[in-house]
């Protein structure tokens, strides 16, 4: 397995494991999000792909396929009145192929884009969690990310 940056030749492997993380999202908040659908379209894919601050970075096992990926953002809050200038690394989606779990690829692409935050000079790595999903908030505790805010709801 190799770890690299996502190119347009991988936009179907990419839609098959964006439709992977939609059915666990649709299955853990079906009042949220809905079933069968992808967070991007192909053309928007297409501009993620092209944006040097939105990198995507794929575990590619040659002829099989890819086994995962890891979307980025790089962030910069400017600073205000209460806020501290900080660059970071926002982890937008992470999928590792729901048959290949448990073989160290989410940690491994993980680690790839911290190394990438490193070498762009970013403080920190940042990402969102669902309260519902368990599985990805041990993932992320195992891999020494830790609690920044939380979201709260109450629903009416």
């Amino acid at each position: 397995m190799i770890i690299r940056r996502a190119t347009e030749n991988d936009l179907a492997e990419l839609n098959r494991l964006l439709y992977q993380v939609m059915e666990v999202h649709s299955q853990g908040r079906p009042d949220i999000f809905r079933q069968g659908e992808k967070k991007y379209s192909d053309e928007e894919l297409k501009a993620i792909l092209n944006d040097y601050k939105r990198p995507i970075f794929v575990a590619d096992e040659g002829e099989t396929g890819l086994s995962g990926y890891v979307f980025c953002v790089i962030a910069e809050n400017r600073g205000s009145r209460i806020l501290n200038k900080i660059k970071t690394l926002y982890i937008d989606d992470l999928c590792v192929d729901k048959e290949l779990r448990h073989r160290n690829i989410g940690r491994r692409l993980l680690e790839y884009a911290v190394n990438f935050a490193k070498a762009e000079k970013c403080r920190s790595v940042t990402l969102n969690v669902w309260a519902f999903n368990g599985n990805a908030i041990k993932f992320y505790e195992a891999c020494g990310f830790t609690p920044q805010k939380i979201t709260m709801e109450k629903l009416i």
